[in-house]
């Protein structure tokens, strides 16, 4: 397949790049770095531009098989209003302006990211894929990132939202930011520890976005969470076990408002998202539980 993909030298996008080349797929990633960071390779081609800007990047979006969208700034910022547009910008005005790119009547795919956010603070409530999205700031982002993908329907492309949870994986990722503390016997809950942690192993996205790619009735949105759901103090507790180290030290809840303010109180919120979607149409997890996927990234 002729695939492009945006995001594509991001921590998921560069997994998903290398996997799809070793399958023999002709790649071109648009980035917005001047050089392109992944390993040079026959197969693949490299665009650099700013994506939420109409421009040339555009005119290669024909003739593609599947398009891939991964762009979007990292949330992980302090989020003045200046940098809650570019978290906005950077996912809803990119998707817009790939979608008014794709041919009309086009026999594509297009796979997009969102996030569990999408439910905003869940409680106690199991969020399947029918839920309603919540109203907070990244609630918002990820509904009208949703809402700017599935506008290619009107194309006939088909459609497939991926709502990741936080993504564990070797060399990147939330553990990256994580490990050191915890490591050093200093880490713990956020809070409460009482919010559920939506979590997926890198490879569960890798195989489950083949798995949306090459199975042609899949459309949609898809919670892209592990079957086994657990609360930030549990998830704390096990990631400190893999070290042999003790997580007593809470992070207070209201520190972290005083000092990441709209940020730190969306760390605080959880959602016990359901990959019910995924499971009924037959994908296998390759780590449906958090201790063996922390083993797997963090043991040599």
């Amino acid at each position: 397949m002729n695939i492009l993909i945006t995001g594509g030298t991001g921590f998921v996008g560069s997994a998903l790049s290398l996997r799809l080349l070793e399958l023999g797929h002709e790649i071109t990633v648009v980035g917005s770095r001047k050089r392109c960071s992944l390993p040079a390779h026959s197969h693949l081609s490299y665009i650099s531009a700013d994506t939420t800007r109409p421009g040339p990047w555009q005119d290669e979006v024909a003739g593609h098989d599947a398009l891939i969208n991964l762009a979007g700034r990292s949330v992980f910022h302090l989020w003045s209003e200046g940098y809650k547009k570019t978290i906005y910008d950077s996912r809803i005005l990119t998707t817009r302006h790939l979608v008014e790119a794709i041919p009309s009547q086009a026999d594509t795919v297009l796979l997009s990211a969102s996030a569990a956010g999408y439910y905003g603070d869940g409680g106690e409530v199991e969020k399947r894929e029918t839920a309603d999205p919540g109203t907070d700031f990244l609630a918002r982002v990820c509904r009208d990132w949703e809402d700017a993908a599935f506008q290619a329907e009107q194309k006939s492309c088909r459609v497939a939202v991926m709502r990741l949870g936080v993504v564990l994986g070797r060399g990147g990722g939330a553990l990256a930011t994580m490990k050191l503390p915890f490591q050093l016997g200093l880490g713990g809950p956020l809070g409460s520890g009482q919010q559920w942690f939506p979590w997926i192993h890198l490879d569960d996205i890798i195989n489950g976005a083949l798995f949306l790619l090459l199975t042609d009735e899949l459309r949609g949105a898809f919670n892209f969470t592990a079957p086994e759901t657990v609360r930030q103090r549990e998830f704390s507790r096990q990631l400190a076990k893999v070290f042999h180290r003790p997580a007593i030290l809470p992070v207070p809840g209201m520190m972290m408002k005083l000092v990441l303010g709209e940020f730190g109180r969306s760390l605080l919120q959880g959602q016990k998202s359901i990959p019910e979607a995924l499971e009924n149409h037959g994908y296998i997890f390759s780590f449906p539980e958090l201790q063996p996927a922390l083993q797997e990234i963090l043991c040599d």
